[in-house]
């Protein structure tokens, strides 16, 4: 009897765990269009962000969790992954990663601000067209 207690007891923590888990409070909506809107707008603010913003950090964090997310959720679709849409806002994710895992305490380079924000335009006009 102990040993189908301990059993169900086992099965119960791993199902809370696995609920609590996959319930975050800022999750994706499906919607492929307003997701990506969103985080476009997003990122853009924390592009912008002035190197001394006292907020600058969580927002850091919070844009690698979105990037995160993002890609976790749509990198799979093949009715998303052929949209030009979708690959140019990979490569501008890629990039501010990139420089996020590379450079944690260093500025963006103005060069990188001017290529992430052409990138996004690109993304903004591609959705708007629908592709």
């Amino acid at each position: 009897m102990k040993r189908y207690l301990s059993r169900l007891l086992a099965l119960i923590l791993v199902v809370t765990v696995g609920l609590t888990g996959c319930s975050g409070g800022d999750q994706l909506s499906g919607n492929y269009r307003q997701d990506t809107l969103a985080l476009v707008n997003s990122l853009r603010e924390t592009i912008e962000l002035p190197q001394d913003a006292p907020n600058r950090v969580p927002l850091q964090t919070e844009a690698r969790q979105k990037i995160n997310d993002f890609a976790s959720r749509y990198r799979r679709d093949s009715s998303v992954t052929k949209l030009s849409s979708f690959t140019t806002m990979r490569t501008a994710l890629n990039a501010l990663a990139g420089h996020y895992s590379s450079y944690p305490n260093r500025p963006l380079p103005q060069k990188l601000k001017d290529r992430l924000n052409q990138e996004l335009t690109q993304v903004e006009t591609a959705l708007n067209r629908g592709a």
